[in-house]
């Protein structure tokens, strides 16, 4: 099944909000894929992850901002949601406050401030198109 305008669907909006690693796809240089399990937060319009802004998948969604995320359920694997959509801003986050966040979310103990405080950043994506089973 497949939605136009991305709004998530109610049968598959717990893939996003339970902690559940995500694959986040972005463009590479020569229209490469690069692709990397991370972090994710759904608030029910945005999905925002954390990098560095000197890491490839920042240096990706600068160059081209369309990206997709895949992310499967582990008590039912064929069970599935793939998001894809823009990011809409890269906003700075030195404190490392946004990592702190999710950290938390899925159950990172460490000692806080991130070492990588100064150069992170936050991926505000917005969904426009989602494909699910």
């Amino acid at each position: 099944m497949t939605t136009k305008h991305a709004v998530i669907p109610d049968s598959h909006a717990d893939l996003l909000t339970r902690p559940l690693f995500v694959h986040l796809a972005t463009r590479g240089p020569n229209g490469i894929p690069h692709v990397n399990p991370v972090w994710q937060i759904w608030d029910g319009e945005f999905l925002r992850f954390t990098t560095t802004h000197d890491r490839r998948k920042c240096k990706n969604v600068t160059a081209d901002p369309k990206v997709s995320v895949s992310v499967n359920d582990p008590e039912q694997p064929y069970r599935y949601l793939e998001v894809r959509g823009t990011v809409e801003r890269v906003e700075p986050d030195p404190s490392g406050d946004f990592f702190d966040v999710l950290a938390k979310r899925y159950g990172l103990s460490y000692e806080a401030p991130v070492g990588d405080a100064e150069r992170r950043v936050i991926l505000v994506v917005r969904p426009e198109h989602t494909t699910h089973q």
